[in-house]
């Protein structure tokens, strides 16, 4: 393309940034045909003829671009809009992590956005954009929850997954031989959380051991649009994909919940008043905090590191226990944060689970202004008001950043000063790991927490076993994995972790 025409074509300077790269701007490849026939064509490939990840690169592959325009699902009639441009490598996802020329204004699940119905009727955090003054002050609160609980997080920890490894080691025992480790930490995750957080468990009031199940409920409505059950093709496009769910199918979970946080969380709600934010409202979002984000990210999360650390066997499972037992050991054999952050190892197999199985796989924003996004090879314009859709698997498995082993496991990526560097494109949590959650951004507020809370999910297991075996399999939007064996630590390991 001629100089003369690239300048009267683009006229902000990061248009000019993109000619003294030396990039051509090009078209943005690929058709957004938005007739119903075509947007539920491309919903049938995305759901059942192809999949996610299969859906994404082999556009990609069809149209040499990792940014091209795509009819996103679920489409008619659950999204008006479902145009947008997805930018699928490593240099262009990073545009959506700038709140300054992206919002992120009710883009939290994509094209549609579940009924406030499910949420007490208010518009929770996490679809709120930054400049909305709300945002600062619901993420301030969490930021003060986390900080004045901070030292309950490991020690809460220890006492919730002692009881799923009891658990677990009963099952694998028994005739049936395996042992359902999502559902073990289902419960696990539920009541530590809430336990950490509000030093209430929720199995020891009115809800008993129903929160796991209560929760995943309310969750469902919110997401069932991104996800199959297995069903037949015309029920599940039926009954997922068209409509939303009726919220009130759900609303008697979501009351049992609500209870819960609005007398456990009260300290929690007296400084959300003091920040601004009415208390009843303030509840909704710390519900919404705790159950969407907490619990739905782990319920996500741990499955897939787990799963990814019984499928690399037992030389990775040799190595961790060394790493784990010798650092705690030089902690007199207590957990502490000092022992964990001494994991080298551990902490990089955590980074590299969520680099390859991220919690959160999409991520949305609207352009605020005309708008010049980079790729490795090319650069494209969008218009002000464009949807734009990062598929996080695509940017985070891209192999000019990550190599020729970019779509596999390598448990001591991050290992190392060059291994660190790498750290800048793991996004799982809407921000690069290198940089830190503000009131001003979108990244996890608990992104930290959850880092901890993987290393400690491999701490207690290898603590207790030396290695083990699991069947690991695909459910709804993760990972499924079933214990089948588990090999316990020796008696000088039993002596160090008690």
């Amino acid at each position: 393309m001629a100089t003369g025409m690239v300048e009267k074509k683009v006229e902000d300077d990061d248009a000019a940034r993109s000619i003294i790269c030396g990039l051509p701007v090009k078209e943005i490849p690929g058709i957004c045909n938005h007739s119903l026939v075509s947007r539920i064509k491309t919903r049938l490939d995305f759901y059942y003829k192809q999949r996610e990840e299969e859906f994404f690169r082999s556009r990609i592959a069809a149209h040499g671009s990792t940014v091209i325009r795509i009819n996103m699902p679920p489409g008619p009639f659950m999204a008006a809009n479902s145009r947008v441009v997805a930018l699928l490598d490593a240099k262009s996802f990073r545009v959506l992590l700038d709140v300054s020329k992206v919002e992120k204004k009710n883009v939290l699940t994509g094209t549609y956005v579940p009924p406030v119905a499910l949420t007490g009727g208010h518009r929770m955090c996490a679809y709120l954009d930054p400049s909305e003054p709300d945002h600062a002050r619901v993420k301030q609160l969490v930021f003060n929850l986390v900080a004045a609980r901070k030292d309950f997080f490991i020690p809460v920890f220890r006492s919730n997954f002692a009881v799923l490894f009891e658990a677990m080691d009963a099952q694998v025992a028994s005739a049936s031989g395996k042992s359902d480790f999502n559902k073990l930490s289902d419960a696990a995750v539920f009541n530590y959380f809430c336990e950490a957080c509000f030093g209430v468990r929720p199995s020891a009031t009115a809800l008993g051991d129903t929160g796991p199940t209560r929760a995943t409920k309310w969750l469902f409505p919110q997401i069932a649009p991104l996800m199959t059950l297995g069903l037949p093709t015309l029920l599940e496009e039926l009954f997922l994909h068209t409509f939303p769910l009726p919220s009130c199918l759900f609303s008697s979970n979501y009351k049992a919940l609500y209870r819960y946080f609005e007398s456990a969380a009260s300290s929690t709600l007296d400084d959300a008043e003091k920040l601004g934010l009415n208390r009843e409202e303030a509840c909704h979002h710390i519900l919404f905090v705790a159950i969407f984000n907490a619990f739905g990210g782990f319920k996500a999360a741990l499955p897939g590191i787990f799963g990814l650390v019984a499928k690399a066997g037992p030389s990775l499972h040799s190595q961790l226990a060394v790493e784990i037992r010798s650092a705690v050991a030089a902690e007199g054999g207590e957990v502490t944060l000092a022992a964990v952050e001494r994991m080298e190892l551990t902490r990089s197999v955590v980074h590299e689970a969520l680099r390859l199985d991220p919690p959160v796989k999409y991520q949305y924003g609207k352009a605020k202004a005309d708008l010049i996004i980079e790729s490795h090879d090319a650069a494209y314009q969008v218009k002000k008001g464009e949807m734009l859709l990062g598929y996080q698997p695509c940017a985070t498995k891209d192999p000019k950043v990550f190599g020729p082993y970019a779509d596999e496991f390598v448990a001591d990526r991050f290992v190392g000063s060059a291994g660190r560097k790498l750290l800048e494109y793991v996004v799982w949590s809407n921000g690069p790991e290198t940089e830190e959650p503000t009131v001003g951004n979108k990244q996890c507020a608990g992104k930290n927490l959850v880092v901890l809370v993987g290393r400690l999910l491999l701490v207690e297991f290898f603590l207790r076993y030396d290695t083990f075996t699991a069947d690991v399999g695909t459910v709804l939007l993760g990972k499924q994995v079933n214990v089948t064996s588990l090999s316990k630590a020796t008696a000088v390991v039993a002596t160090v972790q008690s």
